[in-house]
């Protein structure tokens, strides 16, 4: 019944086109119906249509316009179609016409449609890394190797 006898192997299509998100685990979807208290870390896609409490550290992020995000949120690439309440950190960011976005944006790139909402401050980085970042403003190295402090 449990022996390692049986093996029952499932076709595989090397043609299946998959992505670099299902190599790395995939998209984990934070549903309309759920709530989440604490942070969330996740080396692969995030898309959340529910709440979320707490900080999120991520490579992609999808706030869907149902989402709700109460946080600080680290990522390679953020889209933001719901709502944000809390620092915004990443290389790419994106703001829908539906997005409400109330905290500081720290950004390599950003977009904003027409119609989205920002209370806030919008600041160009150079880069994240383990050293920290380089936040610039109006042009010029306001700050460098900034870390955010342990609590």
């Amino acid at each position: 019944m449990f022996s390692k006898a049986s093996k029952t192997t499932q076709p595989t299509n090397k043609n299946s086109g998959n992505t670099t998100a299902e190599k790395k685990g995939g998209l984990s979807v934070i549903n309309a119906d759920l709530r989440v208290t604490g942070d969330l870390i996740s080396e692969s896609d995030v898309q959340v249509d529910g709440s979320v409490n707490g900080d999120i550290r991520t490579r992609t992020l999808t706030i869907g316009q149902s989402g709700e995000v109460r946080g600080e949120i680290v990522a390679e690439k953020i889209r933001i179609c719901g709502t944000v309440i809390g620092q915004v950190r990443a290389k790419d960011v994106s703001l829908s016409d539906t997005a409400r976005m109330i905290g500081d944006i720290l950004h390599e790139s950003l977009s904003i449609e027409p119609g989205a909402h920002i209370e806030g401050h919008c600041r160009r980085i150079e880069g994240v890394e383990e050293g920290g970042l380089t936040v610039i403003q109006a042009g010029q190295v306001v700050a460098a190797n900034v870390k955010k402090e342990n609590k």
